[in-house]
């Protein structure tokens, strides 16, 4: 019997935890939570595994608050970093976060030559170029998830709107996780109609404003902290693809290297996810103003990049 895949989750806040619930209830492969807090991992991890019999997945779950556990890790998934409070913008997460992210990849790159990392941390696309950079790993082996929370928060509003099931919904994002995400209404469908056929123009607008919106919604309504359940649903459809090689077409924080006219940098662009990691970016064609909203999306990105120096 071959060894399960082992998935290490870096930070035990909201969206680790949660994510390391997700993955064992789909039975994924065995966690390692790890974080600085003591008792926190180890905690959160007993619980989880308490769970196990009743949600019947055998997956062995660990906590830790250093990173000897997480040898041989299939999937490095990166969490820690300060959330966003109230009247904070992204930026000045950026810094500190830039610290604690080098210093978590020094150490789990140093004990998984092999993994995949999949960054989750805020400001995302300037955080998964850091962890590039700092782990020395080729580029489909370091990914970043943010498109698939836009576009799974764009799908919740499009069933509401019109009143259908999630699962009849698809909705395409690309560019980088903010303000400056580029929603496409025309490639976003119900049932494979396209939206733009379905909604007038103007609540179109609006679903697209509120989604780009949308974890400063929720910032807003819980006062302390940020969303987690969702971004943590998002992440583990990441890690799914990867490690059943599923070939899924996904949006996620890739490296481009001349698609959509950007070289250089990451940016969210719908790519195919599976064990090597992002095996191939999708390119679409676009029309000259969505084009023009992604140059202006993948220029917010460059600015933080640039900042951190990377």
């Amino acid at each position: 019997m071959a060894a399960r895949p082992k998935i290490t989750v870096v930070g035990a806040g909201n969206v680790g935890a949660s994510v390391a619930q997700y993955a064992v209830e789909r039975e994924l492969g065995d966690v390692v939570l790890v974080d600085v807090i003591e008792g926190v991992p180890q905690g959160k991890a007993l619980d989880l595994a308490q769970a196990g019999p009743v949600h019947r997945y055998d997956s062995a779950l660990v906590g830790s608050n250093g990173y000897d556990e997480t040898a041989g890790s299939d999937i490095v998934v990166i969490t820690a970093g300060l959330a966003r409070k109230p009247g904070m913008t992204r930026d000045d997460l950026l810094f500190k976060n830039a610290e604690i992210v080098g210093g978590v990849v020094d150490q789990v790159v140093a004990r998984s030559k092999d993994a995949i990392l999949v960054l989750v941390t805020n400001p995302l696309d300037a955080m998964v170029q850091l962890a590039w950079k700092r782990s020395g790993f080729p580029p489909e082996r370091v990914v970043g998830m943010a498109g698939i929370l836009d576009s799974a928060r764009f799908r919740t509003f499009i069933a509401r709107e019109l009143d259908v099931s999630v699962e009849n919904v698809t909705a395409f994002v690309l560019g980088g996780h903010g303000d400056t995400m580029v929603p496409l209404p025309r490639y976003s469908t119900v049932a494979g109609i396209p939206i733009t056929e379905l909604l007038p123009k103007a609540t179109v607008d609006a679903l697209v404003k509120r989604t780009a919106n949308g974890g400063a919604e929720i910032v807003g309504l819980l006062k302390t902290g940020s969303a987690y359940y969702a971004p943590a649903a998002a992440t583990v459809e990441m890690i799914e693809a990867i490690l059943r090689d599923k070939k899924k077409i996904l949006p996620c924080a890739a490296y481009l290297d001349g698609q959509y006219g950007v070289r250089g940098l990451y940016v969210g662009v719908p790519v195919k996810l599976g064990r090597r990691g992002v095996e191939r970016i999708i390119e679409i064609t676009l029309t000259a103003e969505e084009q023009a909203a992604f140059q202006k999306s993948a220029a917010a990105v460059r600015e933080l990049v640039d900042k951190l120096k990377l």
